[in-house]
């Protein structure tokens, strides 16, 4: 197999319509009282910028720190994560369409590492925001928790 070289800074981005305010799709990235029915399980606080946090996916035993980096309420929440010594960027974006309907966009950037393993990281990031957000949808739309996130990758 060639080894590729990538010529562009990769950027991982998954996206979806959900059909609710665009503070209420916000509120539930920020507040963590929302987001754990459908994302993490744990977080040390809400999205507020300077914020360092910890998230945890206990079905997984895993966690991240985050460094909140900027919030506009109720459009943008930009935050980076992962290892301290190579951590990625991602940007979260509400677009309202509607007074009933909002555009959420999630991007990350900063991957680094060999080709193989840039594109091995961003197929998880996408595959892993892809799933966040349908089971957002569920439960803001519907008021369903998926348990989607934690069945993504079952023992």
């Amino acid at each position: 197999m060639e080894n590729t070289t990538l010529t562009h800074p990769p950027v991982a981005y998954a996206c979806m319509l959900v059909r609710t305010p665009a503070e209420t799709a916000f509120r539930a990235f920020a507040d963590p009282a929302v987001t754990t029915r459908f994302w993490y399980s744990k977080s040390s606080g809400p999205l507020v910028a300077g914020a360092s946090l910890r998230w945890e996916w206990e079905t997984y035993g895993a966690a991240a720190d985050v460094w909140v980096e900027e919030v506009r309420e109720p459009e943008l929440i930009r935050f980076a994560w992962g290892n301290a010594e190579r951590p990625t960027v991602v940007e979260v974006r509400f677009t309202g369409r509607g007074a009933d309907a909002t555009f959420v966009e999630v991007r990350e950037t900063g991957f680094m590492g060999s080709g193989a393993e840039v594109v091995s990281w961003l197929n998880d990031t996408v595959g892993g925001f892809t799933t966040a957000l349908c089971a957002m949808k569920a439960w803001l739309e519907h008021g369903i928790e998926l348990g989607a996130v934690p069945d993504h990758h079952p023992a």
